[in-house]
């Protein structure tokens, strides 16, 4: 102790290196701290002993980590920054709020069409033939006079008119699936045959596939079709009571209906516009006419093709124009361009060379054909200043 106050009370012990060492030392002799370290188990007092003193003395030393975890956590508790976790969901709700998602290896690209139902963008330009409502004009004037099978002979003309309203439903809906791979001609016969044995769909289901299968044994896959009008009798007597659907999606369900036979039972048994009839006939003009933007396979794709741009108040009859004009005119083989009014307009005409299709067999029968061909064209041909 002399030596301890002879330090304190010397000069250079306030002023020098010891009086820094020394005086904090003092002044915590009598409270000691209990560190609390990092993984939570108290730290007891650790003895040392000073070269200074000649007793013994309690040291709070307080572990680094300990000190350094007490501190990360009262960062924490003052300023809490959200864990990397949060901070990703955060950045991935602003970007889908703001723009795509970010790319992944894993996503799929999907088409989504227009919500629309397929119209086009605002300000495109829809597409149509450059010379259709030329062509068209002159077709409408080739079928002026009315004259052929479709006119006579057609779907049209094959049910009963005296017959009850259902009924005469039904038999325009037999007499379009009967018309299918069959001319009309023979289509009519075998309605004609129907008719006097009772065409209703109780007396279908009644009548045995042998003597169904004669009075319609002229058509093509006449076999076939006695099965298709035996399963279409069934459903439509059991769910319609002997009347057919009011949709082209109820049609289409049918056995042996297709999209081309629905639109037209549905303008010609239900006066509705649903669709473009295209059969054959009008599948394959509109392919020479170049009424598709791009060539079509099948008729289905020529109907799709046909309503996007065809006016929506031409459907109901553009069926019987083009039917009726293949039938005389734009014939599968040998199409007649030499006479045909759009042989000026029609791309096809200009790939055949305008020539006169050949005629072949007897003499006789050479007359016999340009005599048809012109007393079927005469009576509808306009005059120049008309058209």
């Amino acid at each position: 102790m002399t030596i301890w106050c002879s330090l304190r009370t010397c000069s250079r012990f306030k002023s020098g290196f010891f009086k820094l060492i020394l005086d904090p030392l003092m002044l915590r002799l009598n409270d000691p701290v209990t560190p609390v370290p990092s993984s939570g188990a108290p730290v007891g007092p650790v003895v040392t002993s000073s070269p200074y003193f000649s007793h013994r003395c309690v040291s709070a030393r307080t572990p680094a980590a300990s000190l350094r975890s007490k501190l990360t956590r009262g960062r924490r508790n003052r300023n809490p920054a959200p864990s990397a976790g949060v901070k990703v969901e955060e950045e991935e709700a602003g970007v889908s709020e703001d723009g795509p998602p970010p790319r992944s290896r894993s996503r799929r690209q999907v088409k989504v069409g227009y919500e629309d139902g397929g119209a086009p963008p605002v300000g495109a330009e829809r597409w149509e033939p450059a010379a259709w409502r030329r062509q068209l004009g002159h077709i409408r004037e080739m079928r002026s006079s009315r004259d052929a099978p479709v006119d006579t002979m057609g779907a049209e003309s094959c049910y009963d008119p005296e017959a009850p309203a259902h009924v005469r439903r039904f038999q325009v809906l037999v007499s379009l699936m009967l018309s299918s791979q069959t001319r009309d001609q023979v289509t009519a016969a075998a309605m004609q045959r129907l008719r006097a044995h009772g065409c209703t769909a109780e007396n279908v289901l009644a009548t045995d596939d042998g003597t169904l299968g004669t009075l319609i044994r002229h058509v093509g896959f006449w076999r076939t079709k006695v099965k298709y009008l035996k399963k279409t009798s069934a459903v439509l007597q059991e769910e319609f009571g002997g009347d057919i659907p009011d949709s082209v999606e109820g049609l289409v369900r049918l056995p042996g209906v297709g999209p081309k036979m629905a639109h037209l039972a549905m303008n010609i048994a239900w006066n509705r516009v649903s669709g473009i009839g295209v059969d054959t006939h009008v599948h394959r003009i509109s392919g020479r006419l170049g009424w598709t933007q791009n060539p079509t396979k099948n008729p289905e794709d020529t109907r799709k093709a046909l309503e996007d741009w065809l006016p929506r108040e031409l459907w109901g009859h553009i069926n019987w124009l083009l039917v009726g004009f293949g039938q005389q005119v734009c014939l599968p083989i040998n199409p007649l361009c030499s006479v045909c009014l759009n042989r000026d307009c029609c791309p096809s005409a200009e790939k055949s060379g305008h020539g006169p299709p050949p005629v072949t067999g007897s003499p006789a029968k050479s007359q016999r054909r340009k005599k048809e061909l012109q007393s079927t064209l005469t009576p509808s041909t306009p005059t120049r200043k008309d058209a």
